[in-house]
């Protein structure tokens, strides 16, 4: 029995929130990954807005296999492994426009529904090279909330069944109308499991971010949601504006605590809060009285936030309290894609293996926010070699980069087997350990 092959099963300890720490190390278990899950899970491309035009792509490289994303239609989206039938070179790399795709090493090119557009000199065979055997290998897609996913397999199940319950959580929020706000990509010195756990609980607040605390009841209850998973904040679901209570009892002003978060989440992470709804928060000083309680500055906000939405000219969804409390704080969206939402925001990530390196990853964190039709920025993607070569990140991530690459050294150590999910705070990274494991077993 190869390695690639051989069965997890035992490889994890007995306790469902303990996590071995091969599955962070292990080239063993990196090549199961590359052979058994990438190729046949469903995983998030690319933005709609980035192949807004016919003949739009993007090349997303995941392992050893690279897909060309492109846009065939005004309705209709194609994908395709991005590989010259002829030889095996790689047809295209990044993004932009294209009318074919074109071979630069024998001039072979295809149209952009797959179908072979030119074989230099095809006579020389004669007859023998078939049309339905040369065209480009089709990869499945689908959408969601603007997000474009890929799935190598085709007896894969459908996108909207995979993704469930997100679908019908968000169904109201109509985040396909989100836009980029900025959006970096950096490779970073650690496996990308420990890149995205990262993202995946709030725990380390209280140690990595304790200048929230002042501001923030950083406490969660992590919840699996099948292959997926999620975590809400205190028990009402309202955290930003309150004191932690692991600080020593302070009087608050929830009216300065809002304010002060909001300023301080834009300055050190310029994400999830639309440009636009940041100035409000000092109207929450001036319009409410000194004792109004965290739920009337939170309504408050909510309405200001609401009115400046509109002043800008941006159509806001109208949420109901209910949903915006399902929706919670953050979500694992199964493999590789963090996210946590807001009305009118979203911050993600997501993170890929870099190729031979399973102790390396490409991280991808982008800001969304709703913008007027006409006003988004359409902000080029920044690549970094390493997170220090760029000064503003902001303080927040700054924070968590700091700690990624010193967890993968420290998981290398012999003095570590096994790592200790908490069972409440960070039910999110076992129950996806779980669900990883179950793909590579079958």
């Amino acid at each position: 029995m190869n390695e690639v092959s051989k069965p997890l099963r035992g490889a994890a300890p007995a306790a469902e929130d303990f996590i071995a720490k091969g599955e962070y190390v292990g080239a063993a278990f990196a090549a199961r990954e590359q052979a058994k899950l990438w190729p046949r899970v469903w995983q998030m491309a690319c933005r709609e807005e980035e192949i807004s035009k016919i003949g739009d792509y993007v090349t997303y490289d995941i392992g050893s296999e690279s897909i060309i994303v492109v846009r065939t239609g005004a309705m209709e989206i194609s994908a395709y492994h991005n590989v010259c039938q002829h030889r095996g070179r790689r047809l295209l790399e990044g993004c932009g426009h294209a009318t074919r795709f074109f071979c630069r090493f024998h001039g072979w090119s295809w149209n952009l529904d797959g179908s072979n557009a030119r074989v230099v000199d095809e006579f020389n065979w004669a007859g023998e090279l078939k049309a339905e055997d040369i065209k480009l290998p089709r990869v499945r897609t689908g959408c969601w909330s603007g997000f474009v996913f890929i799935n190598m397999d085709a007896d894969a199940e459908p996108l909207e069944q995979f993704l469930d319950p997100l679908p019908e959580i968000f169904k109201n929020y109509q985040y396909q109308d989100l836009r980029y706000r900025w959006r970096k990509r950096v490779k970073i010195g650690c496996n990308w499991k420990v890149a995205l756990e990262a993202f995946d609980e709030d725990y380390h607040v209280q140690t990595t971010h304790r200048q929230l605390l002042p501001l923030y009841d950083d406490e969660a209850l992590a919840l699996a949601q099948g292959k997926h998973g999620m975590y809400v904040l205190a028990p009402d679901g309202i955290s930003f504006g309150m004191r932690s209570p692991r600080l020593d009892p302070a009087p608050v002003d929830f009216r300065q605590n809002v304010h002060e978060f909001i300023q301080m989440m834009e300055r050190d992470l310029a994400a999830i809060t639309p440009p636009y709804a940041v100035p409000v928060t000092q109207r929450l000083l001036s319009e409410l009285p000194e004792g109004a309680s965290l739920i009337e500055v939170l309504m408050k906000y909510g309405a200001l936030a609401h009115e400046a939405a509109a002043a800008a000219g941006v159509a806001s969804p109208v949420l109901t309290p209910e949903e915006i409390g399902r929706a919670g704080t953050d979500w694992h969206v199964f493999p590789n894609m963090v996210f946590l939402p807001a009305p009118d925001g979203m911050l993600a990530y997501r993170a890929r293996p870099v190729p031979g390196e399973h102790e390396s990853c490409y991280f991808d964190i982008y800001s969304l926010v709703r913008y007027p039709a006409d006003g988004a920025p359409n902000p080029a993607q920044e690549i970094y070699e390493d997170y220090r070569e760029h000064d503003n990140w902001g303080l927040i991530l700054t924070q968590d980069f700091e700690n990624m690459e010193q967890v993968q050294r420290g998981m290398r150590s012999s003095g570590f087997t096994v790592a200790r999910m908490n069972p409440i705070q960070e039910k999110v990274i076992a129950n996806y350990h779980r669900a990883l494991r179950e793909f590579i077993e079958n």
